[in-house]
């Protein structure tokens, strides 16, 4: 599956679009691990219980959308784009979505 944040890709020839497809997760670190994400946050330095968190649920969301786009028989995904949001302290949703696409074989 190619998966491009551009409307084209170089090389290809873009025959039908098949439509949306995203993915998306919320996750939450353990409670252990928030509390010492959130002493790095009064002391500062890099927040690593966090960046391992908001990887995970990247990983997630982007295999649940190449999943929906197999599912519709694409070829590749084009203009993926991503979205974040807290939803209470110490736990994230990551959303991914982009157009799923036929290429000229």
């Amino acid at each position: 599956m190619i998966i491009v944040n551009t409307e084209q890709i170089a090389g290809m020839e873009i025959v039908q679009a098949l439509g949306v497809v995203s993915g998306n997760t919320v996750q939450a670190k353990h409670i252990g691990k928030d509390i010492v994400g959130g002493l790095r946050g009064l002391v500062g330095g890099k927040m690593k219980e966090y960046e391992e968190m908001f990887n995970e649920a990247r990983d997630i969301a982007e295999k649940e959308m190449i999943s929906r786009a197999e599912k519709l028989g694409a070829d590749a995904i084009v203009n993926v784009r991503y979205t974040t949001s807290t939803i209470m302290q110490g736990s994230s949703e990551v959303m991914v979505y982009g157009t799923g696409v036929k290429l000229k074989k």
